[in-house]
């Protein structure tokens, strides 16, 4: 069976650091550099009435389907935020066939609107369950994700499945890994990989541990961060994942 490569990106809805910018043709080239084979991606807008009459670089449509063009031939979306202008949420992009899709509400409370994408995908014959989740800035709120997360997990899916959960976890004391390894048997790949989680906020010096891959069922092969030029202000994640 072949490797696995898989990317996760918080993209700060399509602007540079500060909202300067729009910088979506730039994170569209950065996604075909990485040549993940599946893309979890977290604060993508589905829809907004104002900023292609204010940005001429704006992309028509939703992002994600911008972002996946010719090359992620399958994609799903899960509206969490939800606005006058618009909505915005998590989004999966994948080289295979996305079989189901579901997203999970999981706000903690009114002023942080949060979901969980699951979707499961075919992957050569073996169904690999993949989760985006984008969770909350107060640790509270980020326990409730967790423990919804787990229900989830364990309610939807097959103890021995393969298991990948990716996305921005604004864990910066790191007080989530250990619970998801006991009650889920996931292991961060940079803790696998390198013996200590990926440091990726902010996107030009990357000082906090926030973005995250977790996974079962997998060896890791090679991970790296993404970082430099300020497309987002998180750095992007790779890891390249071998079956087991």
């Amino acid at each position: 069976m072949p490797n696995l490569k898989i990317a996760t990106y918080n993209i700060h809805k399509g602007f540079s650091q500060f909202n300067r910018r729009v910088v979506m043709h730039e994170l569209r080239e950065k996604l075909r550099e990485l040549d993940a084979d599946i893309v979890f991606l977290q604060e993508v807008q589905g829809e907004h009435a104002h900023h292609a009459q204010r940005h001429a670089a704006y992309p028509e449509g939703p992002q994600y389907e911008f972002l996946a063009d010719e090359v992620w031939g399958y994609h799903a979306y899960g509206m969490n935020a939800v606005y006058e202008a618009g909505h915005h949420g998590n989004a999966i992009l994948s080289r295979y066939p996305i079989l189901q899709t579901r997203n999970r509400d999981v706000s903690a409370h009114r002023f942080e609107q949060r979901g969980l994408l699951h979707c499961e995908i075919d992957f050569k014959g073996q169904s690999v369950h993949s989760f985006c989740a984008h969770f909350g800035l107060f640790a509270k709120g980020r326990r409730t994700q967790m423990n919804a997360l787990i229900e989830h997990v364990r309610g939807e899916v097959d103890p021995s499945a393969p298991l990948v959960i990716a996305g921005d976890f604004n864990d910066w004391r790191d007080q989530l890994s250990q619970e998801f390894a006991s009650e889920l048997g996931v292991q961060d790949v940079f803790h696998i990989g390198h013996g200590k989680l990926a440091r990726s906020f902010p996107s030009a010096f990357p000082m906090f541990k926030l973005d995250r891959i977790y996974v079962r069922g997998f060896a890791v092969d090679h991970c790296q961060v993404y970082g430099g030029r300020s497309l987002s202000d998180h750095a992007a994640l790779l890891a390249e994942l071998r079956k087991i």
